[in-house]
């Protein structure tokens, strides 16, 4: 089978992965997440935070009238927290049946990334879960971590998080 062939194979089995991305860095790591996840991108506004919440649910935005909960994707991923700064904005995703934002350090761009510049995510081992990483996108010489954004929550976090955003 051509290349092509299985291209398109992957794509009609809803397997592919190329598309645009929305790119962002959260320190000195750059990440993509699909631009069909994102619904809108803001500046850093109010958050009002909500008691007994995990330490990385910030709190709680009014969005045009609607509370949506916010995440810190750093602190999420074990990563040191930072202070935020003028670029530090609120990516507004669909999360299952939510709307959801997440905290980035800043907003770099959209990329159209094809299928072969994406490589599969590494496995770390049985202990390291990895499910939320869609694949390692390769552009130039460098390499952006794609997320599968419906998975980098587990099914609890979700819970706990959409009830953030209700209350």
């Amino acid at each position: 089978m051509s290349t092509e062939a299985r291209e398109d194979v992957k794509q009609q089995a809803g397997l592919s992965h190329a598309g645009k991305y929305l790119s962002f860095f959260l320190g000195d790591e750059e990440y993509g997440l699909k631009i069909l996840k994102v619904r809108e991108i803001i500046g850093l506004m109010e958050i009002t935070s909500v008691p007994q919440t995990p330490g990385f649910i910030k709190g709680v935005v009014n969005l045009r009238g609607k509370v949506i909960p916010v995440i810190d994707l750093r602190l999420k991923f074990g990563m040191e927290p930072a202070g935020y700064t003028d670029e530090t904005c609120i990516i507004v995703v669909d999360i299952g049946h939510a709307m959801m934002g997440i905290l980035v350090d800043t907003v770099s761009e959209v990329l159209d990334i094809a299928e072969d510049q994406i490589e599969p995510s590494p496995s770390f081992g049985s202990k390291i879960n990895t499910d939320f990483i869609l694949g390692m996108g390769k552009i130039k010489d460098q390499v952006k971590i794609l997320l599968e954004i419906d998975k980098v929550l587990s099914a609890e976090e979700l819970a706990v998080v959409t009830e953030a955003g209700e209350e």
